[in-house]
């Protein structure tokens, strides 16, 4: 169980090293693990796997961000069972295969100074799609998808197909396959994990009451509804080492009338807290197709700064985050702990390092590129 309270303070050592507008750049510790900075490429699906196993696209793409200056860089929605890859071309974890070709990727990460982290996931109603480029629409068996599950047997919109209402066994099934999956990121290298209880897939699917129907244990109050999110990082935090930090991404909002909103998720995070979550992601969306949100530069920072003052654990601040004064500011002004890039990082991997010359901060470069550092 983590028992550290939010600061903003600068590690021991540091306050007269870095200029006061370098909080981006501030190291950070949680647990036995140190971030060089408080830049994270946030977890953005490839979907280019073939039966779950990574290959030389993953070495390069995350291992291209590791060069490129970030403290943290998180693997794709890696999922915990075949049914629950968001298309057939994600990531796994589900058997041992998978894990020597994501040792690879961590490994290569690690090297470059970064630490190697990896998002476990299960898409559940939302699962088995076409990849982005090929339409995004819900595969049929028979194109390649399978029958998806989730909390209730209502599609998450027209063209998608029924899921399953999963069964109290079914429920059981995946809270394993995220300890098993966890064992597995340990044996791979990863320093970092992070639960993705985010964007409408099955852990947010049972959170939100506009989604979660069901009567039984499993749903109804928020106590019933929040139930696989609390056993599910009870496994994770079981199963990995207690000296390695555990990060949960959460949609703060529905951004619908009637939904999972921003006080439910503070009181989630004070219970997550409690469980040995030491970081929370705090994003927002993804559980109904008729949410209306309210999009602009740093939309949700909001949520991250709410969460950390109310429920007092550590922060992540993602969405619309581009520019280093405005990535700085979110953590100089307390708003939260790091900030999580992701469309930003796919156009400039070298983003943190331009970040820091923007900011009057000597990061180091890799020694191959010295020649262009200035």
């Amino acid at each position: 169980m983590s028992s550290h309270t939010p600061d903003n303070t600068t590690p021991a050592g540091r306050a007269d090293a870095l200029p006061a507008s370098a909080s981006l750049f501030e190291p950070l510790t949680l647990r036995s693990v140190t971030f060089r900075n408080r830049v994270v490429v946030s977890p953005m699906c490839q979907y280019s796997a073939e039966d779950g196993i990574a290959n030389d696209w993953h070495v390069v793409h995350l291992g291209s961000r590791a060069v490129g200056g970030a403290g943290a860089v998180i693997a794709e929605a890696t999922s915990v069972t075949p049914e629950g890859r968001i298309s057939p071309g994600d990531l796994g974890l589900w058997n041992d295969d998978q894990v020597a070709p994501l040792a690879r990727v961590a490994a290569f990460v690690a090297a470059h100074g970064a630490v190697a982290g990896v998002q476990l996931a299960h898409a559940g109603r939302k699962a088995g799609t076409a990849r982005p480029w090929e339409g995004g629409k819900s595969l049929a068996p028979g194109q390649g998808g399978w029958i998806t599950e989730g909390p209730s047997a209502e599609p998450f919109a027209p063209g998608h197909g029924a899921p399953r209402a999963m069964s109290e066994a079914a429920i059981e099934a995946v809270i394993e396959a995220f300890r098993s999956a966890a064992r597995r990121a340990h044996r791979a290298g990863f320093r970092l994990i992070e639960i993705h209880a985010a964007h409408g897939y099955l852990v947010h699917q049972f959170l939100s009451p506009l989604v979660n129907r069901r009567t039984d244990r499993w749903g109804g109050a928020f106590e019933q509804r929040t139930r696989l999110a609390l056993e599910v990082t009870r496994a994770v935090r079981a199963a990995w080492p207690g000296e390695l930090p555990l990060w949960v991404r959460i949609s703060a909002t529905d951004w619908a009338e009637g939904g999972w909103d921003v006080d439910q998720s503070v009181r989630l995070v004070s219970l997550l807290r409690a469980e040995g979550v030491d970081l929370v992601d705090c994003s927002s969306a993804g559980a109904v197709a008729h949410q209306k949100v309210a999009v602009g530069p740093g939309y949700q920072v909001p949520f991250a700064e709410r969460v950390r003052r109310e429920a007092g654990v550590r922060t992540g601040a993602v969405g619309l985050i581009t520019e280093p004064g405005q990535a700085d500011a979110v953590l100089r002004e307390g708003k939260a702990d790091v900030v999580l890039l992701a469309r930003a990082e796919l156009r400039d991997p070298y983003w943190p390092l331009h970040a820091a010359h923007a900011l009057g901060v000597d990061a180091p470069w890799p020694v191959q590129y010295l020649r262009a550092k200035s």
